[in-house]
């Protein structure tokens, strides 16, 4: 397959709280170390991306990626390493974009930041934000945000945060800015804004048919067309794991997938699954990316063709699954996963 860009595999985690050997959850605190030492092993066995998602539960605690992420950045060397998303709604720009370049310095040179609105709403309230300004809070957020991506000083007034005046935003980036991405789960309007604003676009895909999402890729590319940018990547984020067989791989995961989607389906509007549902999100039309480096590697390649994206970030682990399974998961999708998906899109070009 003829892309402009290269093919990129990531992993991203929220931080899923996991079990020890007697079925009992973590603390907060290992959960986060374990981690630091899972992004230190994901640039050990060639994974190429390492994102950690913005939530603030107990399932899932992590409302500091930024912090994590340096300490992930001060044992590693290659590793692209960020967030997977941010939830700037609730969030200040000028604050994002300070964090993020300092974990830019930190790493040198490999930080980059995925955007969003906000589909775990956790943080409206606990800062203070009211829901009715979902949408102008991310439109003028995001309009800032690529206003200082863009380097210099920046001017700006909204109704969302103080104005600026010409204002001198530090740390300074070394060599231009850092990679930033808007996350997309269903939005047109969204689509448009990334394109709009310069922004990557990455495509979270959890539920459902992959093959839906392949409009608003072609509706990014026209709009980039329109907005007369040049062409930007396209890149999907899709919940998974991966074991050595498809049988343990569904063993693994069918039953904290199945406890962690009834926990959140009255909230988060999600049909509670049956273990038939959950067998067709992980056959070749769904979403969930779990069996066996094979199966895995055969779905992901196929998916960024329809999609005509080159990045793809499996959002590994599930809360109740132990740091054992999640290492195997990685050193499996670094091992063997990667070089297959290269090794398929190889003999597509």
């Amino acid at each position: 397959m003829t892309t402009p860009f290269p093919v990129t595999l990531g992993l991203d985690t929220f931080g899923d709280v996991t079990n020890d050997e007697r079925g009992r959850p973590l603390s907060h605190a290992q959960a986060i170390r374990d981690v630091v030492e899972e992004g230190v092993l994901a640039e050990q066995v060639g994974v190429q991306f390492f994102g950690i998602g913005e939530h603030h539960t107990s399932d899932f605690p992590m409302p500091a990626a930024d912090v994590v992420l340096a300490a992930i950045a001060a044992r590693t060397s290659r590793i692209r390493l960020g967030s997977a998303v941010t939830v700037l709604s609730s969030d200040d720009p000028v604050r994002v974009f300070q964090r993020y370049s300092t974990l830019n310095a930190i790493s040198g040179g490999r930080a980059e930041v995925i955007l969003g609105r906000g589909s775990s709403i956790d943080s409206f309230p606990l800062f203070g934000y009211d829901l009715a300004d979902y949408e102008q809070l991310f439109e003028e957020k995001a309009g800032l945000f690529a206003q200082l991506l863009a380097g210099g000083p920046v001017t700006w007034q909204g109704k969302t945060r103080a104005p600026l005046y010409h204002q001198d935003v530090v740390p300074h980036t070394e060599s231009g800015p850092f990679p930033a991405w808007i996350g997309v789960g269903g939005s047109p309007q969204s689509v448009i804004r990334a394109a709009r604003y310069g922004y990557s676009l990455m495509l979270a895909i959890i539920g459902g048919s992959p093959a839906r999402f392949a409009p608003f890729a072609r509706l990014y590319q026209e709009a980039l067309d329109r907005f007369g940018r040049d062409p930007l990547p396209i890149g999907v984020h899709a919940p998974g794991h991966v074991a050595t067989t498809d049988e343990q791989a569904l063993e693994d995961f069918w039953p904290h997938y199945l406890e962690i989607i009834t926990r959140v389906a009255q909230t988060r509007g999600f049909a509670i699954p049956t273990e038939q549902s959950f067998l067709r999100e992980v056959g070749p039309g769904g979403a969930l990316y779990v069996g066996s480096p094979e199966t895995v590697a055969q779905k992901i390649a196929a998916n960024l063709a329809v999609l005509g994206a080159t990045r793809f970030d499996l959002k590994y682990g599930m809360g109740g699954l132990g740091h054992g399974a999640l290492m195997t998961n990685i050193e499996l999708y670094g091992t063997q996963v990667i070089p297959l998906v290269r090794e398929l899109f190889d003999a597509g070009s």
